[in-house]
């Protein structure tokens, strides 16, 4: 076998540092002579080609690293490199002549690379898929319910005076899903008002029943539209907040610290988001009523021969106090359900930034859906009521 010597590319080293290697000695019995300096940092570390052993079935490959000086991992992938080869070649590594640990490094090297697993994904049968959605929701369900029971207990302590929720907590709360909102609230329920009224009147005057533009508008938003855009609206902004407030304490792990300290959330976290939703929807309902109704008199004003005194009189005869107190249940349950789902969504989301938004984003999507689907409950019932 003659003899065969690689260096490193970099000159600009002493020979007697760079990494060098060459074999000696018979076909059946090859030795390694490894010298100079083996380290991953220089970038000189020489590759084994793979045609730099002939098939040899039988041979035994010896080292002599007596000149070998400084070395790392470079020489180990090195040495893997070879191994691989000389498996291939049907030779046999002396490990013995090499020193211990890199011997036992080497050793936990397979001579061949495994295979990439390619794990095949099981199809969840379509039946099994809807059964697993349906479980996972009514699961939602009385986690939320639950939490609701929770909340509940701790609002009766509260009034007890042996709760842990702090009233800063509350008052800032309900500042922020209160006052803070009035602004977007009356102006969405003052379109609404004067959308219902230019879309009644267009119609309405038709037949010279304009008069009752004040009606529509009146009925519409005590019953329906007050309600319902104003909880949509809170679900977007104050939900929305709630699940990404909760979500970044989650991450930055003061949930955790809570239950270390045995402070539950549901009474520090949830009772004052819970309940400042709860106190200012009814108000910000009833302020939408009042807005709504704005609207629609001031389009109803300027396109019909409709005095104010009229518009006022038709409006307070249109209906009674029963659909103000159906309304302002609705926006009861409205609040309570959209701090509920909202605070459920940020203490089951993950611990990254990106989960942050995730959980934002579906607490409004949550909040929305989930108040218009309660709002057909509310139209069923008071359907068989006779409201």
């Amino acid at each position: 076998m003659t003899d065969q010597t690689t260096t490193g590319p970099s000159a600009a080293q002493p020979a007697d540092r760079t990494p060098q290697w060459h074999l000696q000695g018979e076909q059946s019995a090859p030795v390694m002579v490894l010298s100079g300096t083996w380290q991953a940092r220089t970038g000189n570390i020489p590759v084994f080609p793979k045609d730099g052993l002939k098939k040899s079935p039988g041979a035994h490959l010896s080292f002599q690293t007596s000149d070998l000086q400084v070395w790392d991992t470079g020489l180990v992938a090195f040495l893997w490199d070879l191994k691989r080869v000389a498996h291939d070649a049907g030779i046999s590594l002396d490990m013995q002549t090499l020193p211990g640990p890199m011997r036992q490094l080497l050793e936990l090297l397979p001579e061949v690379p495994d295979d990439p697993v390619h794990h095949k994904t099981a199809r969840t049968p379509f039946l099994e898929t809807i059964g697993n959605h349906a479980i996972a929701s009514m699961t939602e369900v009385g986690v939320v319910s639950e939490l609701g029971a929770l909340t509940a207990k701790g609002a009766v302590l509260t009034l007890l005076g042996r709760s842990r929720m702090r009233m800063v907590d509350l008052l800032a709360n309900t500042a922020d899903a209160g006052p803070y909102a009035l602004l977007i609230v009356g102006i969405v329920n003052f379109l609404i008002g004067a959308i219902l009224a230019f879309v009644g009147a267009v119609e309405l005057q038709k037949f010279a029943a304009g008069i009752y533009v004040a009606s529509l508008v009146g009925i519409a938003m005590v019953r329906e539209m007050a309600a319902v855009m104003t909880a949509i609206i809170m679900a977007g902004r104050t939900g929305g907040a709630y699940a990404a407030r909760i979500s970044t304490m989650q991450g930055n792990e003061e949930i955790d610290a809570l239950n270390v300290f045995g402070i539950p959330t549901s009474t520090y976290l949830i009772l004052p988001a819970v309940l400042s939703l709860i106190i200012t929807m009814p108000f910000l309902y009833l302020y939408g009523c009042l807005i709504g109704m704005l609207g629609g008199f001031v389009v109803a004003i300027s396109m019909l021969d409709i005095t104010a005194a009229g518009y006022f009189h038709q409006t307070v005869t249109a209906f009674g106090i029963g659909q103000f107190i159906f309304g302002f249940t609705k926006s009861l349950v409205f609040g309570a359900f959209i701090g509920l789902t909202s605070c459920r969504i940020g203490l089951k989301a993950g611990r990254s930034a990106a989960d942050v938004g995730i959980a934002a984003t579906r607490a409004v999507v949550v909040g929305i859906v989930g108040v218009i689907a309660i709002d057909a409950i509310f139209a069923v019932i008071a359907d068989v009521l006779g409201i």
